[in-house]
Parts: C-alpha cells; structure tokens; sequence
C-alpha cells in the first residue's frame, strides 16, 4: 500500500467543497419543506370569527350548515369552518361586480 500525502491546500480545498455541497443540500431540503408548508397551511375559523365576517346570528350560521352552504369541521363539540370555503362562498354569491 503506497502512501498519500495531503497538503494542506487539498485540505483547504475538501473544506470548501464539502460546504459548498452541505448548503447546497440545506437550501433544496429548506425550499421543499417550505413549500410543502404554504401548500399546506389551512386557516381555521371558529363559529364566532365567521359570523362576526359574514355579519350574522347563530342561527342564520346553524341554517347555513344544515342546508350545506359552508361546510365545517366538529371536533370536541367546538365547530370549524375552512377560510377558505367562506371566501368561495362570498366570490360565489357577490352581486354587480363592475
């Protein structure tokens, strides 16, 4: 087996390679985690939040539900509505647009 001798330029030169490839694998597993995340990220609103957004009583929220205009999500008895799903539900029925 013969021997090999490193300078310390070959070392200098491994360093810079071996970051350079590191913040290369860095940057592509950062910009695909945040992607995934905007894709993702989902807005939940709370009964009070949509009635205080659309302006209206308990009731007329209750009647919404039942008859399938917005759609919603219960867990532990506590009521969620997708943002949105109420955004569709305002483009959807906007009057005279100019």
């Amino acid at each position: 087996m013969a021997a090999q001798i490193v300078t310390i330029e070959d070392l200098e030169q491994f360093k810079t390679d071996l970051i350079s490839e590191l913040k290369n694998l860095l940057d592509g597993q950062f910009n695909a985690t945040t992607i995934k995340r905007e894709e993702s990220k989902k807005v939940w609103l709370k009964s009070h939040q949509v009635q205080r957004m659309l302006g209206i009583s308990p009731g007329t929220l209750q009647t919404l539900r039942l008859n399938g205009t917005i759609p919603f999500t219960k867990i532990g008895g506590v009521l969620f509505y997708d943002e949105e799903d109420i955004n569709r539900l305002f483009e959807s029925n906007m009057r005279n647009r100019s």
